[in-house]
């Protein structure tokens, strides 16, 4: 890989993977260091990448792993990402969708893998399903069942959580 291909690799992967960053880490400063290390390591790897799968999917599997050290260095030290908060004008209507997305989050937090990541992939990072595949190891198929079968894990909680409040 010549710095012209890692360049054009950077400029067409670089806000796709700080995507999938964020969706790991919900946290700007950490998808963007994330991201940051991501670059590097596949720069610094490259005789590495045997091309069985896409550059993408190459990186996410990169990201994800140094998510998942970060996540296991900041457990040991007791220590949790702060999350942003946006501001909305409608404070209302952004009550409301906080207090959806949290519920779904809380269930989400509860799923077992890969139904959590798989879920969290599509939904947030807006990940095909071949890349979501690859990213696992996987194929397609196995990524869209795992996805299908969260969605339903997710609805019937929030079908028992319904019918839990109407009592």
């Amino acid at each position: 890989m010549t710095p012209t291909d890692f360049e054009k690799l950077f400029n067409t992967y670089y806000m796709q993977v700080y995507s999938f960053a964020m969706t790991l880490v919900k946290n700007a400063a950490d998808a963007e260091e994330i991201t940051q290390q991501t670059f590097f390591k596949a720069l610094s790897h490259k005789d590495k990448y045997r091309r069985e799968a896409g550059e993408f999917t190459w990186l996410c599997s990169i990201a994800k792993n140094l998510a998942a050290d970060e996540y296991r260095r900041r457990s040991k030290r007791g220590m949790y990402p702060e999350e942003d908060i946006a501001s909305s004008s409608d404070i209302q209507a952004d009550a409301e969708k906080k207090d959806t997305a949290l519920r779904i989050h809380m269930i989400l937090h509860d799923l077992k893998e890969p139904y959590k990541e798989v879920f969290g992939l599509r939904v947030f990072g807006e990940l095909s399903y071949a890349e979501i595949g690859g990213i696992f190891g996987k194929t397609d198929v196995w990524a869209r069942v795992t996805y299908h079968r969260a969605k339903l894990m997710i609805r019937e909680r929030i079908d028992e959580d319904e019918h839990k409040r109407k009592i």
